[in-house]
């Protein structure tokens, strides 16, 4: 079942999430339910709490990273993107390293804009899967990019927290529109605030 996702301005988007135990109910059908919406919004990860569940979980597709022109040079970030298909529950950064590297994110809660936000390249992270293994692993590139945004969601994070005051500032209009709905996207969304009259 597709989801609606919450857009910006809504409270859920901006708390620290919860951990959850092998008995949170309907967890296998809410996993199921968070790929087919991402995948219907054309999304690359999407966090639990952008479907208004306020829960430390998160799902990850890297395969649109995969996908270059032939002529196009591959680029080295994007390696074994192909496949990367996970599902973090419980998740913690243990360890952020490398050098800062800037790339244009976006993000299903905050459709139609994109800005550059500097995140080092390597992270370690431990979680559970969803037939609650325990991991540990490291990931680079966009692997780690996508995993940091996503872990930024069930920790009360935006990509926008990650920007300047004055591009913020540029932004406020554009992104009190995205919560009153006066944005047009081709998935389902939940707005925060829905002017009376429209």
């Amino acid at each position: 079942m597709i989801l609606p996702i919450v857009a910006y301005g809504d409270p859920v988007l901006k708390k620290p999430a919860e951990e959850i135990n092998k008995d949170y109910p309907g967890l296998d059908q809410l996993i199921a339910d968070m790929f087919e919406t991402m995948y219907q919004a054309s999304g690359v990860g999407l966090a639990a709490p952008q479907v208004g569940r306020s829960i430390r979980m998160f799902i990850v597709d890297g395969s649109p990273f995969a996908e270059t022109d032939d002529d196009e040079e591959e680029d080295p970030r994007a390696a074994g993107m192909e496949g990367f298909k996970k599902v973090f529950i419980n998740p913690v950064i243990e360890e952020e390293s490398g050098v800062e590297w800037g790339f244009a994110e976006g993000c299903l809660s905050i459709p139609k804009i994109r800005e550059e936000v500097f995140r080092k390249e390597i992270v370690r992270i431990s979680y559970y899967d969803e037939n609650w293994n325990f991991h540990e692993e490291t990931f680079d590139g966009y692997k780690a990019r996508i995993i940091q945004h996503e872990y930024d969601h069930i920790e009360g994070v935006l990509f926008t927290d990650h920007l300047s005051v004055l591009k913020k500032r540029l932004l406020t209009k554009r992104l009190s529109n995205i919560s009153q709905g006066v944005v047009s996207v081709d998935y389902k969304m939940k707005f925060p605030v829905i002017k009376k009259g429209r």
